[in-house]
């Protein structure tokens, strides 16, 4: 059930950047602006809601209207059973609708190949676009690499080599070479190198 769209759209080994969302009394709450479906990087942009399809379609007419030039171009999956939200853990704890089922959390969800949730940002703050690209470009090479980006990282910045990896193993991960710090405590544990 996790792996298709209600469009029939495939996940698969994709990462999904999900944005839930729900009406309140009637009226859609739309805090993020950046709705229009930024996608790539191996990347698949998914919407959940607990509404219908048709509440779905006059959102979308509603989020094209007041940000110009924007279209929603990605999946909304309609969930008004809640299955996926429950099954995902996309739930508001303690918050419930007017017939006292669960609610989605509106928060933008960053969810893995493994389909465990990697990021959580927060409901009560507008989605900045590049920051949500540039928390997923950190996860995905994390993933994929035995390093962490350090504070203020940005794509093609130098990245940490996990404690994890041996000198040895550092060089033949990074042929390149590698720096190491050198700290006031003359340990070396605080090597940085390059990864594409």
């Amino acid at each position: 059930m996790l792996n298709k769209s209600s469009s029939g759209s495939d996940i698969g080994q994709l990462w999904s950047v999900g944005r839930c969302a729900r009406r309140s009394s009637g009226r859609w709450q739309c805090t993020c602006r950046s709705s229009s479906g930024r996608g790539g990087g191996g990347v698949k942009l998914l919407g959940f809601s607990c509404d219908e399809v048709k509440s779905h379609k006059a959102w979308i007419k509603d989020i094209e209207a007041f940000t110009s030039r924007a279209k929603v171009t990605y999946p909304i999956i309609a969930n008004p059973n809640r299955e996926i939200i429950k099954e995902l853990n996309l739930v508001e704890p303690e918050e419930k609708d007017a017939s006292g089922k669960q609610v989605p959390s509106r928060a933008l969800h960053i969810v893995g190949p493994d389909k465990k949730l990697s990021f959580l940002y927060p409901t009560s703050m507008g989605r900045n676009m590049d920051e949500v690209a540039r928390v997923l470009d950190s996860l995905q090479r994390t993933m994929k690499h035995k390093i962490a980006t350090p504070c203020n990282w940005k794509p093609g910045d130098a990245v940490v080599i996990s404690l994890s990896i041996s000198n040895e193993q550092a060089k033949e991960m990074s042929p390149q070479g590698f720096k190491t710090a050198d700290l006031l405590s003359r340990k070396y544990y605080l090597r940085f190198t390059h990864i594409d």
